[in-house]
């Protein structure tokens, strides 16, 4: 007779076991939920500081003149009366050919 019972407990154990293990809310899916939560919060970690970096650009557009000034030289190239604009323009055709002429020829 105990030996029956100890051999249904030891098959209780056995199913509760696994059902622990790989069950519905079982060990793996609370790591891989623990996983996603983690991925989760980096990502939000990272929008945060975005958004901060936003906030502080649409506040010193606000608040700045020299933000605007700046954004618009860069973006839409403005020039302000009694400036005078120079333009750079390099040689990229001449630099190059002589030195590629070279390499090539000593194959």
């Amino acid at each position: 007779m105990l030996r029956w019972v100890a051999l249904i407990l030891l098959l209780v154990l056995i199913g509760l076991q696994m059902k622990l293990w790989t069950g519905n809310g079982g060990v793996h899916e609370v790591e891989t939920l623990r996983a996603a939560v983690k991925k989760q919060g980096e990502d939000n970690d990272r929008l945060v500081q975005r958004n901060q970096a936003l906030g502080a650009d649409v506040s010193d557009l606000k608040h700045g003149e020299q933000a605007v000034e700046a954004r618009a030289r860069a973006e839409l190239g403005l020039i302000k009366p009694g400036e005078t604009f120079y333009q750079v323009v390099e040689k990229t055709g001449a630099g190059q050919a002589p030195a590629s002429a070279a390499s090539s020829g000593g194959h």
